[in-house]
């Protein structure tokens, strides 16, 4: 097949449809398409070495079985393989790009040799869900009802007895101390969160309240100790203790109590003294020695009177000092003060041990432990080691110390993007069968299209629909599909192929009228097919008819697109389009605001001047050798002005209409025209126009009127068409659409808020309904310097399929080049007109909302004016009845449009999903970045009518009731304070805090009313590729790093704890772009690139890069081409140094940092979900 003409839309012409003759070549090692299905469970535990150890979920046992340590087949960081899976045995497949390929997809890899350790396989114990710590208990106490023998029972088979020892050895492969175990000793599993405080502050306020200042508990969770350090064994000097006395909390230990298990106190009054003879009981104490331990308790260490035990896991090391004297001031804790008022001296015999809060002590901190019993300052996740000692139990490893929560520890995005990468980047994914889990957005991947659609065009939030409405709404995952109809493939990838199906029309079910696609099947000898959606029996028309095989596939199937593609295009017959016409071919008019701001600003020439060469740059469909695109323009400020480009005139002819409040178009003939035909008329318009308006001094704007006059220029020539505007603040003219400042602040945070961002009026909802009648789309540039009321003025660019971009406070030399590149893309990419848009779905499922930059007139039909290859609309699925299971759910998007040339088509997608009965399927086939966007769309939608902090509540308690349901009806049962995620919805907690942090849905001060409109706009037109990318920004370092296939460094976390001093980062969220340079870089990278020698000398206010001939300053400019060229506007480049006025702009983005209006940090996040997980578990 030809390739397109550059600027051509990729359509192959009708009826030339090439038969596939797939060839063979071996397939890469290591693709696995559905490489989520391996495991649905992740737990995290901390090891000794502060290490996260991850083990992935596996089938079960057989009733009885002991679980068992299999040998790792691979090696493993985090949960995520550092090689690819290789492949299972050798199957052969053909595809279309020519190759036998090898590797069976779905195939479980090969069993690992005897010897080898595989990590990746849990011990098996329940069906649906098991966890790390199932087989014997771990280090610790023995509970009550809990054997401490060995895996067979037999108390022969205890582990060996080691003598205490004084000083821990460093931390080893098995998260132990003092080395791997004895031969023959068993090594039990490592319990999921084990001596992991995933605690916040003792009391962290809900996510909406205001949090305490980063100097507290922030800096605290980000002390954590390093791998490998352990406190040194006490000395002789610490605080003597007199007869039942106990010693004083150190920092970071809880509180002692008396009585409490676990601690220990001197036997109270009418308490019975241990008998002596007792089997495992000591002698009764004599007088200053501490009573035996009781039930729990260790034993005691030796030493004398004086002298403090052996820290446990969790206590800082003690400090030597002399007697009498306090230990020093842990974190958060407040320096003694020797003699001084506030000092809290040691208790005394028989009284009781200072609670926190008392005179002189401040409340327990981030990374304190909690007096024990007490729940309220007892966070989720921590494991409260009361009473072990090492060297306690002599018949059991020394317990790892208990750490703060480290971020490293959690789940991060960017482990599981690269992990992503390594299994599939420029792998083929192939599209046949059900339920096939797609690579992540953020991998480059090929795909073959074998029946279904490709996921560039339609992605899941779930691929295996739950069978019963009750299940999915038990669970609450949002099930949905982000369809993206026009999405542009990559050169590589073949696009939908054109076919003539005739005067008859494409065929059809008799019943739900659902198009001739891939799943139907014929019976009968070929002379009837079956529907799939609703399982109606029609005749194959005569002229339709072949023979089937013993397969009952057509003969004839691998040369129709319709029977062996997902996607693919009919060519409409009159009956699709309006007034039974063939639709002509679309127009583009410009209408440039010429009032003083925008001639001032540079604006208007800058656009003229580069329009001349831009109208060459037109889309085109396949085939045509030039566009046939109409063009017009029009100029306004406080009237309109009409300019007739006939090409029989010499020169332009100008008309004013200046009664603005009952619009009309002056001429008929001569503003719609031919590009070629009127090009000298064009040219002369483009270059006079700036000379015109130059000494203008109006400042009053009109809008309405404009999008009016575009809207009966359109509809009198019988045209569909783009209406571009370039407008530079509120309308305040006195027209229809007047608009007035109402930029409220007041109002931010309170349930007003709302208000801000509803729009005002019914006029432009009607003029919107005009536009998507005439066929019109909108495209809005907004050049504003002070506040222009976006929320009201997007509205007719929303309800039209059009686009908004912003430049505040414009300068020709930072942001033209900027502009011109957005408009340029604008112009060039692929767009249809006159859309129609409609799901239909198998029996079971149905379509019940749709979100997007759309409008409806009922309930099932989607109105585009215009939909481009950047649009998504996300579709909301809900159940009717139940689904079978072996019958699976489909889907077939039908989109009806006018493409450039003027030829009506129908583009389908076709998808087939499986149905599960299970949770554990249900989860195992979830897309994170889909449900995220389909949930973002509707949180901005309802916050045109809920408060937002009761958005913002309602996401919190939905995500915890997902990964409650997951961990009651899936995960086996394990203890309450260990966190257990599922694999394909690991990122959701880190997720979830990004969206609420985004200021389309934060109720912040520091972002304007207009900018927290245009993100909302921005958001509900975008596909999950843009959301994923904006809720959690690419942080890129610049100066360090290797460079991968796609040209780019692997990315960092989004934290400040990231950036080193010493290097320079590139952070873009698809809207911004920011290259923060720390203040000790190496001057040499500061000289090749700015060409100034310090970076004191640097001129952030520029917006762009110099070019220099050296190695530094190419390698930059390439990573920013490569990043820009990826996304689908320019972002503007803000140069920030370390500690400069601009750094907090930059530190905003850090998503993974608390914060700048209280929002939580991510490990603070993590802790409150994981509460509010446990509590709706209690």
């Amino acid at each position: 097949m030809q390739a397109p003409p550059p600027g051509a839309n990729p359509q192959a012409p009708p009826g030339n449809y090439p038969g596939y003759n797939y060839n063979q070549q071996p397939q890469q090692p290591g693709f696995h398409p559905n490489q989520y299905n391996g495991a649905s469970n992740v737990t995290y535990t901390h090891g000794a070495g502060g290490g996260l150890q991850t083990t992935k979920q596996g089938p079960p046992a057989t009733s009885g079985s002991m679980p068992t340590r299999q040998p790792p087949a691979t090696t493993s960081m985090n949960g995520y393989n550092s090689q690819p899976n290789m492949a299972g045995p050798n199957m052969q497949f053909y595809n279309q790009f020519g190759g036998q390929q090898h590797g069976g997809y779905g195939q479980p890899p090969p069993p690992p040799p005897p010897g080898q350790q595989n990590m990746n396989q849990p011990p098996l114990m329940q069906p649906g869900g098991n966890q790390m710590n199932a087989g014997p208990p771990p280090p610790g106490p023995p509970r009550p009802g809990m054997s401490t023998n060995g895996p067979s029972g037999d108390p022969s088979a205890t582990m060996q007895q080691r003598p205490p020892v004084t000083q821990p050895s460093p931390p080893n492969q098995y998260g132990q101390q003092g080395g791997p175990p004895p031969p023959g000793q068993y090594q039990p599993p490592t319990s999921q969160m084990q001596n992991m405080n995933l605690s916040g502050p003792p009391t962290m306020p809900p996510y909406s309240q205001a949090a305490t200042s980063a100097s507290g508990p922030q800096q605290n969770f980000r002390q954590a100790q390093q791998p490998g350090m352990f406190p040194p064994p006490s000395g002789p000097g610490m605080q003597p203790r007199g007869p039942g006395m106990m010693a004083p909390p150190g920092p970071g230990m809880p509180q002692q109590q008396p009585g409490v298990p676990g601690m220990m106190a001197p036997p109270g009054p009418g308490m019975p003294q241990q008998q002596p003879g007792v089997p495992g009981m000591m002698a009764p104490p004599g007088p200053g020695m501490m009573p035996p331990p009781g039930p729990g308790m260790p034993p005691h260490q030796p030493g004398g009177p004086g002298m403090m035990p052996p820290p446990g896991p969790g206590m800082p090391p003690q400090q030597p000092g002399g007697p009498g004297m306090m230990p020093p001031p842990g974190p958060g804790m407040p320096p003694h003060q020797p003699g001084g008022p506030g000092m809290m001296p040691p208790p005394g015999p028989g009284m009781p041990p200072q609670q926190p809060g008392g005179p002189g002590m401040m409340p327990p901190g981030p990374g304190m432990m909690s007096q024990p019993g007490q729940n309220q300052f007892q966070q989720p996740g921590m494991q409260y080691n009361q009473g072990q000692r090492q060297g306690a139990y002599p018949n059991q490893p020394a317990p790892a110390p208990a750490r703060r929560l480290d971020p490293e520890m959690m789940p991060s995005p960017i482990q599981v993007i690269e992990a992503d990468k390594e299994v599939n980047q420029n792998r083929v994914f192939r599209t046949e069968g059900r339920g096939l889990l797609p690579p992540l957005v953020t991998t480059k991947y090929d795909v073959e299209d074998l029946g279904n659609a490709s996921p560039r065009f339609i992605r899941c939030s779930t691929y295996n629909l739950p069978a019963t409405a009750d299940m999915l709404k038990t669970c609450q995952l949002p099930m949905g599909i982000c369809v993206k109809p026009m999405a542009k493939l990559p050169k590589r990838e073949e696009p939908p192929y054109l076919v003539d199906p005739g005067t008859e029309g494409p065929i059809r079910c008799k019943r739900c009228k659902t198009y001739m696609c891939p799943q139907f099947g014929f019976i009968d000898g070929g002379r009837r097919f079956q529907c799939h959606m609703c399982h109606a029996i029609t005749d194959t028309p005569h002229h339709y008819f072949d023979h089937i095989d013993h397969m009952n596939q057509r003969t004839d199937r691998d040369s129709r697109p319709e029977l062996c593609r997902g996607s693919y295009e009919f060519l409409a017959t009159k009956d699709y389009c309006r007034k039974n016409k063939d639709p002509l071919s679309p127009a583009f008019i410009f209408a440039i605001d010429v009032s003083y701001n925008s001639i001032k600003s540079g604006m208007v020439g800058l656009l003229c001047q580069n329009l001349q060469t831009l109208i060459d740059t037109f889309p085109r469909d396949y085939g045509q050798e030039r566009s046939s695109i109409r063009v017009g323009f029009l100029t306004y400020s406080n009237v309109i002005h009409f300019y007739n480009l006939n090409s029989s005139l010499a020169q332009p002819q100008m008309m004013v209409v200046s009664d603005v409040n009952d619009i009309f178009v002056p001429l008929q003939d001569g503003f719609l025209v031919d590009v070629e035909e009127s090009r000298h008329v064009i040219t002369n318009l483009l270059e006079q126009i700036p000379d015109m308006f130059r000494d203008t001094r109006e400042t009053e704007l009109i809008f309405a009127p404009v999008i009016q006059a575009a809207v009966q220029a359109l509809q009198s020539c019988e045209r569909a068409g783009k209406l571009f505007v370039f407008h530079s603040g509120l309308p305040s003219g006195e027209a229809p659409g007047k608009l007035k400042v109402r930029d409220d602040r007041k109002l931010i945070g309170t349930e007003k808020e709302k208000m801000l961002f509803t729009p005002v009026g019914n006029v432009y909802e009607k003029l919107a309904k005009d536009c998507v009648t005439a066929a019109c789309s909108v495209d809005l540039f907004l050049f504003p310097n002070q506040y222009a009321d976006v929320a009201t003025l997007a509205q007719v660019p929303q309800a039209t399929g059009g686009e908004i971009y912003k430049y505040n406070f414009f300068r020709l030399e930072i942001d033209g080049q900027r502009f011109i590149e957005d408009l340029k893309y604008n112009l060039q990419r692929d767009i249809v007109f006159d859309a129609v848009l409609r799901v239909r779905t198998s029996t079971g499922i149905r379509p019940v909302d749709f979100l997007g930059n759309i409008s409806m007139s009922n309930t099932t039909d989607v109105d585009l004016a215009a939909i481009d290859c950047d649009k998504a609309i996300t579709v909301e699925l809900k159940h009717d009845d139940k689904i079978a299971e072996d019958q699976g759910a489909h889907i077939q998007v039908a989109l009806l449009y006018t493409s450039v040339g003027g030829q009506r088509r129908l583009r389908l997608h076709n998808l087939s999903l499986s149905v599960c009965t299970t949770y554990a399927d249900l989860y195992r086939s979830c897309e994170t970045d889909v449900i995220m966007n389909h949930v973002a769309k509707k949180a901005i939608r309802a916050g045109l009518s809920v408060p937002t902090t009761k958005i913002r509540e309602e996401l919190i308690s939905q995500f915890c009731m997902v990964l409650a349901i997951y961990r009651k009806n899936v995960a086996a049962p394990t203890g309450a304070g260990q966190l257990i995620l599922p694999e394909c919805m690991k990122l959701v907690p880190a997720y979830v805090n990004c969206l609420l942090k985004c200021d389309a849905i934060s109720s912040s001060h520091d972002v304007s009313t207009d900018e927290r409109s245009y993100l909302r706009h921005l958001i509900m037109s975008r596909d999950v590729a843009d959301t994923q990318a904006l809720f959690y920004p690419t942080l890129i370092p610049v100066t360090t790093g290797e460079i991968r296939e796609d040209g780019l460094p692997v990315a960092v976390r989004c934290s400040e704890e990231r950036l080193i001093d010493r290097h320079a980062y590139i952070l873009e969220n698809t809207v911004n772009m920011y290259l923060w340079i720390g203040q000790n870089i190496n001057s040499e990278w500061v000289q090749n690139v700015f060409g100034v020698p310090a970076i004191q000398q640097i001129d952030v206010d520029v917006g762009s890069l110099k070019v220099f001939d050296n190695d530094d300053s190419k390698f930059i400019h390439q990573l920013i081409s490569t990043v820009q060229s990826s996304r689908p506007r320019r972002m503007k480049l803000v140069i920030v140094r370390q500690r400069d006025k601009l750094e907090p702009l930059f530190k905003h983005f850090l998503v993974e940092d608390r914060g700048s209006g209280g929002a939580a940090s991510y490990v603070d996040f993590l802790c409150h979900m994981h509460k509010e997980i446990r509590t709706l578990l209690s």
